[in-house]
């Protein structure tokens, strides 16, 4: 059974920095894709960050040199370095993970972890 567990959210102020891990079982992690998406009240689930398998990074334009994710494949855990930030990334951050098979992509989402920015 795949399971992706987020932690590290909370509320915190405006200028914060949080760290989110997601920790993945099931799976073998190191040859996962892995990522981050956020969704805020009546929005879209968007991307905020994404790492490879071979450890290619790519982030939103919206938090770009602020935010940093990385992975430990001995943990299989990916984080998500959380720095400077604002009212706007207030959102429930999902973990993603994904790979191509023979038979197309397959992918796998956590519960998601509230974060909350206070101005």
């Amino acid at each position: 059974q795949v399971q992706l567990v987020e932690s590290g959210g909370g509320l915190v102020q405006a200028g914060g920095s949080l760290r989110l891990s997601c920790a993945a079982s099931g799976i073998m992690f190191s040859i996962h894709n892995m990522g981050w998406y956020r969704q805020a009240p009546g929005k879209q689930r968007e991307l905020v960050a994404t790492i490879t398998s071979n450890g290619n990074t790519n982030y939103a334009d919206s938090v770009k040199d602020r935010f940093t994710i990385s992975r430990d494949n001995a943990k299989n855990t990916v984080y998500l370095q959380m720095n400077s930030l604002k009212p706007e990334d207030t959102a429930v951050y999902y973990c993603h993970a994904d790979r191509w098979t023979a038979w197309g992509n397959v992918d796998y989402w956590g519960q998601g972890t509230q974060v909350t920015v206070s101005s």
